[in-house]
C-alpha cells in the first residue's frame, strides 16, 4: 500500500492542512471545559453550544490538552525515521518513548489497567514493542477499545490528501502502539475520512471512503449504519442523540471513554451539520461526551473539507493561533497552528520529493497562510489583522506592543489539568530581525522588544534601539537579544507609534550565549526545564537530580541548536552515571558525556538504544566535583572533565547534528550550580 505512487497535491494544500490544524485545536479548546459532561447538564448550563464557554467556567481558552499534544507530537515519528512510508509500529512506539516524560506530558496517567494509553506507555517501557503493547491479547477488549485511537490521528489523515486507503493504513499502524480492535477501525475510519475531505465535498461520500477500508462484521460499521439509518429517516438531531444513546451510549461498553459511542456522535454531527462547520460543532459538542476529543476530529474533517474559509472569525481571533505542545522537546513547547501546519504539509511534500516550503527564507513568523496570526496580540487587547501576508499594527500617537510568545505566559503556568511543559525559544545572544514596512501615509517609529520574567515572576519589557520610517518605507531591524541574568524571555515582537505599519516577518538565529542558573526567587526559571528525572530538588543546591531507576534528563532548549559548548560543575554523590547530554532531541535521543562508576568517561549516543561512540579510563570518587564540557559541531562531538580533553569522536551513523542541552543522571543523586551554553571557543 505505501509504496504505490503519491498522487499530485491539491494547489491549496498547505492552506487546507492549515484549517485542519484550526478545526482540530478549536474544536478541542470549544469542548474542553465540559469535557465528559452529559447532553442535559451541557443544556442547563450553557444552552446549545454555539460559542466559546471557557469565560463561564473561569478557565482559560488555550489549554495544554492529550488530543492536541498526541496528534502533533506522534507524527514525528516519520520525521525522526527518515520519512519511511514503510515506518513500523515498533518505530512509533520508540517516538512515544521519546517524546513522552512519563507522569508529565501527554497522556492521561490513570494506572495501569485505567488509562490506555498509560497502560500501553508502560508495556513499551517493558520491552514490549507495538503492535503488541497495544493488543487485545496483552490488554483486553475493554481497554485496548476506548477512545485515543481515534484522538491522536489526523495528522495521518492530513499527510495523504485524497488517499482514504494510505491514511488508513498509517492511521493502523500509529493506532495499535496502544489500542486494538474496534478502536483502530474508528481511528482509521477518522483518518481516512480527512484524507478524502481535501477532494470530495459530499459528506456521504467521505464516510463511506473510511467504511470501505474497516471490517464490515465490526461494532463500529453497524453503528455507523444505524446512524445513518436515523438521519435518512429525517429524525433531527436532537432525536437523533436519543437513539445513540439508548443503543450505543457508554451504558453498553465498558471502561472510562469507549470508542463507538464517543465515534457515533462524530458520524451524527457530520450527517446532521451537512458540512457547515458551526453547526457541527453545535451538534456534537451539544451532545456530550467526550467532547473535547469528538469536537477536535469534527473540526479538523470540516476545515480540510471547508478550507479557511468555512471558519467564521468568531473562532479564529480569540485562538490567534495559539497552542501548546508540552513534550521532551520542549523547544516546540510553545507553537502556532500556522507553524505546525507546515509541518505537516512538509512531511507529505518532502516524501513525495517535493520540495518544502519555507516562507520568507525560513522565517519563524511569515503570516503567509491566510489569516494565520501566529501568536501575535496587541498589549492593548485591540484586534489585528493579516492582510495579504503582513500583520497590519494600527496604532496613534500611542504606543502600541504586538508580540507573541516565545515561552509560557503568565496564565498557564499555573494552569491545572495538562500542564505545559516548554523551554524558552529565543536566548541572549541570539539575533531578532524583523522586516517592517510604514503605510503609505503615515511616518512611525518603531523597534523591537522582549518581555523578561523578573525575580518575582512579573513581566518586564526589554527595547531595542527604535528607528523612525517615513510613508512606504521599510526596514529590516535587527538587535542582540541581551543578557537576561538567567531569567526566560517569555514574549518577542514590535513596538510601534505614530500611525501604522506592516510585519512582514520576524525571526532569529544563532547560537545562545546564556547561563542557566536559579534566580533570586520566583519560579520562572525552574519551569523552563522539562523535568525527566525522578525528582528535581532545588534545597542545597540549585540543581539538585535524583533517580530512582534507569536514566533521567533534565533538558533545556532547542532542537535547532548546533555547534555549540555546554558546561557545567557537577557533584556526583550517589551515582551510577552523570554527566552532561548534548543535541538532546528527547528521552531517547542524545548524545552525553558521562562519569561511570566502573572508572570511565564515555561518549554515549542514544538512538534506538545505546551506543558508546568513544571512551578513556578516569578515576572517580562519590562527592566529588568534576567540571564537564561538550563541544558539539554536527557529527562531531569532544568531551572535557576539569578543563581536559578525555574523549573525542566522529558519528557517522546516522548522526544527531542538533538539539538542546541538559543534566545527565543514571540511578542516583548528583549537584549542580549552574550550566553554560555558548560558542565553541
Amino acid at each position: 500500500m505505501s509504496k504505490k505512487p503519491f498522487p499530485p497535491l491539491p494547489r491549496d494544500y498547505a492552506e487546507r492542512v492549515y484549517a485542519g490544524v484550526l478545526g482540530k485545536i478549536i474544536g478541542v479548546y470549544l469542548g474542553r471545559p465540559f469535557e465528559q459532561w452529559g447532553h442535559d447538564a451541557i443544556v442547563a448550563k450553557f444552552g446549545e453550544i454555539d460559542h466559546y464557554v471557557h469565560e463561564k467556567m473561569g478557565v482559560p481558552l488555550v489549554v495544554t490538552d492529550d488530543d492536541i499534544s498526541g496528534t502533533f507530537t506522534f507524527l514525528r515519528s516519520l520525521t525522526d525515521y527518515g520519512l519511511d512510508p514503510e515506518l513500523t509500529p515498533a518505530q512509533i512506539g520508540e517516538s512515544w518513548l521519546n517524546y513522552i516524560v512519563e507522569n508529565r506530558t501527554i497522556l492521561w496517567w490513570g494506572g495501569m489497567g485505567n488509562s490506555t494509553e498509560h497502560t500501553a506507555f508502560l508495556r513499551l517501557k517493558s520491552g514490549i514493542t507495538a503492535p503488541e503493547s497495544g493488543c487485545i491479547a496483552l490488554n483486553g477488549k475493554t481497554v485496548a477499545e476506548q477512545i485515543g485511537a481515534q484522538i491522536f490521528i489526523d495528522g495521518w489523515g492530513m499527510i495523504c490528501p485524497g488517499e482514504p486507503d494510505r491514511a488508513a493504513d498509517f492511521a493502523c499502524r500509529a493506532a495499535s502502539v496502544s489500542h486494538d480492535g474496534e478502536a483502530i477501525y474508528g481511528a482509521q475510519m477518522v483518518a481516512a475520512m480527512e484524507a478524502m475531505a481535501f477532494v470530495e465535498a459530499d459528506i456521504n461520500r467521505v464516510i463511506e471512503a473510511g467504511l470501505d477500508l474497516i471490517p464490515h462484521h465490526s461494532v463500529l460499521t453497524r453503528m455507523i449504519g444505524d446512524v445513518r439509518e436515523w438521519h435518512a429517516q429525517g429524525l433531527d438531531w436532537r432525536a437523533g442523540f436519543r437513539k445513540i444513546e439508548a443503543e450505543y451510549g457508554y451504558g453498553k461498553f465498558g471502561g472510562g471513554c469507549h470508542m463507538v459511542p464517543n465515534h457515533a456522535l462524530i458520524i451524527h454531527s457530520l450527517l446532521h451539520g451537512k458540512g457547515d462547520f458551526d453547526l457541527s460543532l453545535k451538534i456534537v459538542n451539544t451532545c456530550g461526551y467526550d467532547t473535547d476529543c469528538n469536537s477536535g476530529n469534527v473540526g479538523c474533517i470540516l476545515g480540510i473539507r471547508n478550507g479557511l474559509d468555512g471558519i467564521a472569525p468568531k473562532w479564529r481571533d480569540p485562538v490567534a493561533d495559539k497552542m501548546y505542545l508540552p513534550t521532551a522537546d520542549g523547544g516546540r513547547g510553545v507553537t502556532d497552528a500556522a507553524t505546525e501546519a507546515l509541518r505537516i504539509a512538509n512531511v507529505r511534500r518532502v516524501m513525495a520529493g517535493e520540495s518544502a516550503l519555507r516562507p520568507n527564507e525560513g522565517s519563524r513568523f511569515h503570516f503567509c497562510l491566510s489569516g494565520s496570526l501566529q501568536g501575535f496580540t496587541r498589549s492593548d487587547g485591540k484586534p489585528i489583522q493579516n492582510v495579504s501576508g503582513l500583520l497590519r499594527i494600527e496604532t496613534g500617537s500611542e504606543t502600541v506592543r504586538v508580540g507573541t510568545p516565545t515561552f509560557m505566559p503568565p496564565e498557564t503556568r499555573k494552569a491545572g489539568g495538562y500542564s505545559v511543559v516548554a523551554s524558552p525559544t529565543l536566548y541572549p545572544g541570539q539575533i531578532i530581525r524583523a522586516d517592517i514596512s510604514a503605510g503609505s501615509k503615515d511616518s512611525i517609529e518603531v523597534g523591537l522588544f522582549i518581555s523578561v520574567y523578573d525575580e518575582h515572576d512579573r513581566l518586564k519589557v526589554l527595547r531595542g534601539d527604535k528607528v523612525r520610517l517615513e510613508p512606504k518605507d521599510r526596514t529590516e531591524l535587527s538587535w542582540t537579544a541581551p543578557d537576561v541574568d538567567g531569567y526566560p524571555i517569555a514574549e518577542v515582537g514590535i513596538e510601534a507609534s505614530g500611525g501604522r505599519a506592516y510585519l512582514d516577518s520576524l525571526t532569529w538565529d544563532g547560537i545562545p550565549d546564556v547561563r542557566l542558573r536559579k534566580t533570586a526567587a520566583g519560579t520562572a526559571w525552574r519551569d523552563s526545564w522539562v523535568n525527566g528525572v525522578s525528582e528535581f530538588a532545588t534545597w542545597g543546591e540549585p540543581f539538585r537530580l535524583i533517580q530512582n531507576e534507569g536514566t533521567g534528563l533534565l533538558i533545556h532548549g532547542c532542537r535547532e541548536w548546533d555547534g555549540y559548548k555546554v558546561t557545567s560543575r557537577i557533584t556526583l554523590h550517589l551515582v551510577e552515571r552523570a554527566g552532561i547530554a548534548a543535541h538532546v532531541q528527547g528521552m531517547r535521543r542524545w548524545v552525553a558525556l558521562v562519569l561511570c562508576r566502573d572508572g570511565f568517561v564515555r561518549l554515549v549516543k542514544s538512538l534506538d538504544g545505546e551506543r558508546v561512540l568513544a571512551e578513556a579510563p578516569f578515576s572517580w570518587a562519590f562527592d566529588e566535583e568534576h567540571e564537564f564540557s561538550l563541544r558539539v559541531d554536527g557529527d562531531r562531538y569532544a568531551g572535557s572533565i576539569d578543563g581536559r580533553v578525555v574523549v573525542e569522536a566522529i558519528d557517522d551513523e546516522r548522526p544527531l547534528r542538533e538539539g538542546a542541552v541538559g543534566f545527565f543522571v543514571t540511578e542516583g543523586r548528583i549537584g549542580a550550580q549552574e550550566m553554560r551554553v555558548g560558542h565553541r571557543r
